[in-house]
């Protein structure tokens, strides 16, 4: 989100060379830097005892490729806390036993989407609302159903080495 009028006083901003930043939308009235900011959240692979990997049919995503478990990181949650909500809220799945990965930049929505691996034991599945499916696959299988080059697929073979 690219600032472009002062959210404390509505002053249009300016471009004012910062440092090593370089410019910056600045407001002249409030003295302050307005840096651009990005929106944060997760992506989870969830792989059970029998190494098979948990995948997501959202419509409202896509009619043909699966998902993994994704969502906007709330006010006052860590990513981690993130990760184990949404898991629970769009699975029923749950577990503490947690890996961050790495992180991606999905720049369509300009967002920072940060990276996790879940282990679980199979439980029963209780989706919510925004799920349409929800199915286990083993690894080759997920892999195949995910949209190809999308960060998705990216992410559950950067998880590959930790299964």
């Amino acid at each position: 989100m690219k600032y472009k009028f002062c959210p404390e006083c509505g002053e249009m901003l300016i471009e004012k060379e910062l440092g090593d930043e370089g410019l910056i939308p600045y407001c002249n009235t409030c003295k302050k830097p307005y840096f651009e900011k990005v929106g944060q959240s997760v992506l989870v692979t969830v792989v059970n005892e029998c190494n098979e990997v948990l995948l997501l049919k959202q419509n409202y995503v896509s009619r043909t490729n699966w998902v993994l478990v994704a969502g906007y990181i709330k006010k006052g949650e860590t990513a981690e806390e993130t990760a184990i909500r949404e898991v629970i809220e769009e699975t029923g799945q749950r577990s503490d036993k947690l890996r961050y990965i790495k992180s991606y930049y999905y720049e369509k929505h300009e967002l920072l989407m940060l990276g996790y691996l879940m282990k679980v034991e199979k439980g029963d599945f209780s989706k919510s609302i925004e799920v349409d499916e929800l199915k286990w696959f083993s690894f080759d299988d997920a892999i195949l159903k995910l949209r190809c080059g999308s960060i998705g697929e990216k992410h559950l073979l950067n998880c590959l080495k930790y299964i």
